[in-house]
């Protein structure tokens, strides 16, 4: 898998609009992110045609069920043979582990596709895992015991925001991989995520990886804005690897 890649998230609804978007990049090999909306119109047909052109694929499904059920649809998944795929991590080790198995037994080459759990999504504050989800405590308090928890079933990583990667890697100790959403240039609007950064933040934290969205699939120019992005990324990735 890619060294620390930028991943763009295809929030479209259809193949078309994949194929359109995509177009505006020539020959140039992204890092993708699949998620429920065009994988439930699409299916796997998508991914094994995002894969044909060369991409690396995140399917980022976020499943949550019974440790019997989520092994059985990893087993199904592992045989799309993409890079990254995802659990929630409120459904327990248990769960977890059952993912984790099922991708083994899905495997059909040398290629070992990363499961990573999703914390709490960036789009949480502490008021509504307080009041709708029950939750007492602090956010970051929260997300420190479910990556414990991702770590007891040893996954390879968190999706987490990218404020989180710190205290994750100080606490949990033998490093998880971390996928960071959230991500928008000073430039560029919020939306609906509440923690938010910007590309050279979350690599001065110490993200593996940051998800980008809108800010280059809604750009007028997504060319320019996804190499914007890909610029602050890795300057500063190269400025910290050589000072």
């Amino acid at each position: 898998m890619q060294s620390n890649p930028l991943i763009i998230a295809l929030d479209f609804a259809d193949k078309k609009d994949v194929d359109s978007f995509l177009n505006r990049f020539d020959d140039e090999k992204l890092f993708v992110k699949v998620g429920m909306e065009l994988f439930y119109r699409e299916g796997p047909s998508l991914v094994y045609s995002l894969k044909e052109m060369g991409h690396h694929v995140f399917l980022d499904l976020k499943l949550h069920d019974i440790p019997h059920t989520v092994k059985r649809a990893m087993t199904q998944l592992a045989k799309l043979e993409v890079d990254l795929v995802n659990v929630h991590a409120m459904g327990g080790v248990a769960m977890m582990e059952a993912a984790a198995e099922g991708l083994d037994i899905g495997t059909q080459s040398g290629q070992k596709t990363m499961c990573i759990a999703v914390t709490q999504l960036t789009s949480t504050s502490e008021e509504v895992m307080k009041n709708e989800q029950g939750i007492t405590g602090s956010l970051p308090d929260h997300v420190l015991h479910l990556c414990k928890q991702v770590r007891k079933a040893k996954l390879d990583g968190v999706v987490c925001s990218a404020l989180e990667v710190p205290m994750i890697q100080a606490a949990v100790g033998s490093p998880l991989y971390t996928v960071t959403p959230g991500i928008r240039r000073i430039s560029d609007r919020n939306n609906d995520q509440h923690r938010v950064v910007t590309p050279q933040q979350a690599r001065e934290y110490g993200s593996d990886a940051i998800v980008v969205g809108r800010g280059v699939t809604r750009a007028e120019d997504p060319l320019t804005a996804y190499k914007l992005y890909e610029t602050e990324w890795r300057e500063f990735i190269y400025d910290r690897e050589n000072c």
